[in-house]
């Protein structure tokens, strides 16, 4: 037996754990009664009161588990290989999907069919087969099964190949839900595919079920591609009811006020009498949402930023200058009003803002360059900011990698020869010279004395604008670059082209691809520029000497001797279209290129080269401005001129024609 102490204090510890307060039964009832205290069918009993378990029963029943595992995979209950698991996975996963996807079996099956019908040498006959079998098989199931990874891709081929019948009738089903598979990751696809072989009809239809709408799509990820694909589609008046809507509430509920005549956003405001402060406010609670979430990348956000810079004040386009100063702005001036808001953004940018902007191009300079719009906020950046280490050290270091490749390119020549010769209409479009012209009104008006008189100047300015927006034609002539910088633009392009070594490296090309170069059309332009040292002089006094070396290769090459069996590559320069047209201005325009020229090439063999298009290089010494040329030719063309071959200029004549 235990002693006193214990007994007097077992009831105290049996009293906390049961819980029993005035129990007055015998010595069985005042045991403890644990938790897991259950009656055990067992005889022998622990000293906690779970059944006794022996040690070899544990083992009993791990080879009793064997035992049965072997059974089980006799009968081919459990999977033995890795191959046999892989099946039994795939199965399990087939009947998940069967309970998940509703029509799953439809789509297994037209998963069947997609693989016929998309190969590349089935027939016409049998692709339509399969195309009706798939479309009758899913009638009246299309809209469901349209946001599906599958059904989605068999549903736009259907669309591509089907006949216009059957593209009615998908058409038809798809109208009332066109904006829920909007917005869906696979069905955005199929909507698309259905824009592009949509009749205009069909077009009228969806854009007009996007009425009300076309905001809160911009704002949605997916919902955007639609609508950009829609307005790429439209015609004028299709555009500017998508455009209208997120001018104005007005213009939204009330969509036949305006004509198609009143295609930008002042002649609107002005016909309809509309507050500009209002039209301001509600263009700005549908800009600031798209901007935040960084979808800048469609051109119809494009157009309506362009018209919201030109009747914004100034702290709202200061706004969304400062929001655009970033990488943002690098997907967007791939468009023609994209590149219009890049330029927009630089000019009126602060030097932080620039910087970032400029930063934000790192590593696309090449693709940038090569395109016609984007190249465009190149060319205005190396025009109007002052900071020429930041440019020399992220635009011009990486273009010069790609040197030659940018002189023969359409639009990568064009910040060479905006460097070489800046503004120059028979380089730049009167379209590109406009939009390097753009700025925006409230942004302008530095100094306001008063609200009429502000008022006044926007307007002024605006008017001065709108031709520009719209893409009326400006004469080149009366088209100046508004500088946003405070250096003057000689220093600014010396920096730039002579200090940087960018030139040395241009001229150096010249020399060593000297016949490529002329022979190209537009590669032409620029060794014309280099050779003449450029605009003002620039190359002249640090590069004189290269320049020479230049004339000479130039000369060499003209003093090849004539081939008639040469290909079109290897054509003499003198005859070749595009070369003796460039070299022909060259003669007119550098004396000291055209006396090189002379005496290497031409001194002795003039009248081998009076005919064809070489005609126009021997006749180019007649018409010179310096008499040196002219002295120097004139005694050996002179039996030119008595047979008739070439004939004395009549510069009075010319002069009073100009």
């Amino acid at each position: 037996m235990a002693p006193k102490s214990q007994q007097n204090s077992k009831p105290k510890k049996r009293k906390q754990i049961s819980g029993n307060k005035g129990s007055s039964h015998g010595s069985n009832s005042k045991k403890p009664k644990f938790v897991n205290n259950k009656p055990s069918k067992s005889p022998n009993l622990g000293t906690v009161g779970k059944p006794f378990k022996p040690p070899r029963e544990k083992e009993n029943r791990h080879f009793k588990s064997k035992v049965e595992k072997t059974e089980a995979q006799k009968d081919n209950l459990v999977p033995t290989t890795n191959r046999d698991r892989r099946v039994q996975a795939k199965e399990l996963a087939e009947a998940r999907k069967k309970k998940r996807k509703r029509h799953y079996d439809l789509e297994h099956e037209l998963a069947h069919l997609w693989e016929e019908m998309r190969k590349r040498d089935i027939t016409k006959e049998d692709r339509s087969k399969l195309i009706s079998k798939a479309l009758e098989n899913m009638k009246g199931k299309i809209p469901e099964i349209a946001g599906s990874h599958v059904s989605s891709r068999v549903l736009q081929t259907c669309v591509k190949h089907c006949t216009d019948a059957e593209r009615e009738t998908v058409f038809e089903e798809l109208k009332p839900h066109f904006l829920t598979l909007a917005c869906n990751t696979y069905a955005v696809h199929l909507v698309k595919k259905m824009l592009d072989n949509a009749s205009k009809k069909q077009l009228a239809v969806f854009i007009s079920s996007l009425r009300g709408h076309v905001a809160s799509l911009l704002r949605h990820m997916v919902g955007s591609l639609v609508v950009e694909h829609a307005y790429h589609l439209a015609n004028a008046a299709q555009k500017q009811t998508l455009l209208q809507e997120l001018y104005s509430l007005e213009l939204q509920l009330f969509k036949d006020l305006v004509s198609v005549k009143e295609s930008r956003l002042v002649d609107i405001i002005s016909k309809l009498d509309i507050q500009k402060a209002s039209v301001s406010r509600h263009m700005t609670s549908v800009i600031q949402p798209i901007l935040e979430k960084g979808i800048v990348d469609h051109s119809i956000i494009h157009r309506v930023l362009v018209e919201y810079f030109t009747i914004a004040d100034k702290t709202s386009a200061a706004d969304v200058i400062q929001q655009l100063s970033s990488s943002l702005l690098v997907r967007m001036i791939h468009t023609r009003d994209g590149s219009r808001i890049g330029i927009l953004c630089i000019k009126h940018g602060s030097a932080k803002e620039r910087k970032k902007s400029i930063k934000g191009m790192k590593g696309h300079m090449k693709k940038i360059a090569h395109e016609q719009y984007a190249s465009m906020v190149l060319v205005c950046i190396i025009s109007v900011v002052d900071d020429t280490k930041l440019i020399r050290k992220v635009i011009i270091n990486e273009l010069e990698k790609d040197l030659k490749e940018l002189i023969l390119d359409k639009n990568g020549r064009r910040v060479l020869l905006q460097l070489l010769h800046p503004n120059c209409s028979r380089y730049f479009s009167p379209d590109d010279l406009s939009s390097l012209n753009l700025s925006i009104p409230s942004l302008c008006n530095k100094s306001e004395s008063g609200v009429d008189r502000a008022e006044e100047k926007v307007e002024c300015d605006t008017s001065k604008i709108k031709g520009e927006v719209d893409g009326s034609k400006v004469s080149a002539e009366g088209s100046e670059v508004v500088e946003g910088g405070k250096k003057d633009p000689l220093i600014r392009r010396h920096e730039l082209l002579v200090d940087s070594g960018l030139a040395e490296k241009l001229v150096d090309i010249c020399i060593n691809d000297a016949g490529e170069i002329l022979r190209s059309n537009f590669g032409r332009e620029v060794m014309y520029e280099v050779a003449t040292g450029g605009a003002d002089g620039i190359l002249q006094p640090k590069l004189g000497e290269k320049l020479s070396a230049l004339y000479e290769v130039i000369a060499s090459l003209a003093a090849e001797p004539k081939s008639e069996d040469a290909a079109s590559e290897d054509e003499h320069v003198f005859e070749n279209f595009h070369s003796s047209r460039t070299i022909r201005k060259l003669i007119l325009d550098c004396p000291a290129f055209a006396l090189t020229l002379w005496n290497k090439a031409l001194e002795g063999k003039s009248k081998m080269w009076a005919r064809g298009h070489s005609c126009k290089i021997v006749q180019a010494f007649l018409e010179s401005s310096d008499s040196k040329v002219r002295e120097i030719a004139r005694v050996e063309l002179q039996s030119l001129i008595d047979e008739g071959v070439l004939k004395i200029p009549d510069t009075k004549q010319s002069a009073n024609k100009s």
